[in-house]
């Protein structure tokens, strides 16, 4: 039996190894899957921010050559929109280092555009696209 000597603790080290890695891998998905629930809060705050301007639009639709900007900043558009870029940036809302744009297409036609770029990950684009319907 002197060939067996030992044997366990081998089995006991590799048992603890084994255990490790299985610990480091729920670790590496625990943060991806942060990542990603990060990534889609950002993608729902662009979708609401994009529907919220438009829905403005469509409330004040005689008025809709008065949204475009390109890009949209705190010192350009109207006071909707300069509201709107406020609170893209440090609302509660807020997209990490976002941009937009606001092109309006004849008399009917909006084409909001958000950008932003999360940290240490590639920029994103949110495009929405309406018809606004003119007042009768």
């Amino acid at each position: 039996m002197k060939t067996q000597e030992g044997s366990i603790l081998l089995e006991g080290l590799i048992a603890i190894v084994i255990f490790s890695m299985g610990i480091l891998a729920l670790v590496g998905m625990q943060a991806n899957a942060i990542g990603q629930t990060s990534d889609s809060k950002y993608r729902s705050d662009a979708s609401f921010l994009a529907n919220r301007i438009i829905g403005q639009i469509w409330v004040n639709r005689t008025a809709i050559a008065s949204y475009e900007c390109d890009p949209c900043s705190s010192t350009n558009g109207n006071n909707d929109t300069k509201q709107w870029v406020a609170d893209m940036t440090t609302g509660a809302n807020a997209l990490p280092g976002a941009a937009a744009s606001i092109d309006v297409v004849g008399t009917t036609q909006v084409i909001v555009t958000v950008r932003w770029q999360p940290p240490r990950a590639t920029a994103h684009n949110h495009i929405a696209t309406a018809f606004i319907s003119n007042p009768s």
